[in-house]
């Protein structure tokens, strides 16, 4: 007798089960940021002390200005050891990446995934009404692929 069906018996989707899937529900909010005239040597401090790979710059009015990355950072070490000048006085808006992608926070989630493979972006900053209100990183999304894990990824 051959196999009639080697899937097994399907979960019916629970009613908002594909609800809590937005980018919103899974970006961070307590962000580390970073100012246009920070040094970047505080940049590197503060990215080995928090374990973060970059983070968002901001104004005072914490509108978006820039990203600054420990890419950003290590060319700026490499361009001051060969012209062998110090980094003390180097600021964050001469190294800061300062075209910024940015996703909306009502994106779904697996949209976001496909957009971090489109652009090998490592983080996303999410602005609502000119201000910074969070970020999602690849992990965040992983984070979200395994809470959902087994319910309809729609």
């Amino acid at each position: 007798m051959g196999i009639k069906s080697f899937m097994g018996k399907r979960a019916t989707p629970q009613k908002g089960a594909s609800e809590g899937i937005r980018v919103s529900d899974y970006m961070s909010r307590n962000l580390t940021t970073f100012r246009p005239d920070q040094s970047v040597m505080e940049v590197m401090t503060l990215l080995v002390k928090h374990k973060i790979s970059g983070g968002p710059v901001v104004n005072e009015k914490n509108e978006l200005v820039g990203i600054i990355s420990e890419g950003d950072c290590m060319k700026q070490i490499s361009e001051s050891r060969y012209y062998n000048q110090p980094m003390e006085d180097v600021t964050v808006s001469k190294h800061m990446a300062k075209n910024v992608d940015t996703i909306d926070g009502n994106m779904n989630v697996f949209d976001a995934a496909n957009k971090f493979l489109e652009s090998k972006h490592r983080r996303f900053p999410i602005v609502e009404n000119g201000k910074l209100v969070g970020q999602i990183s690849q992990k965040d999304v992983l984070k979200a692929a395994l809470k959902l894990r087994g319910q309809t990824w729609k």
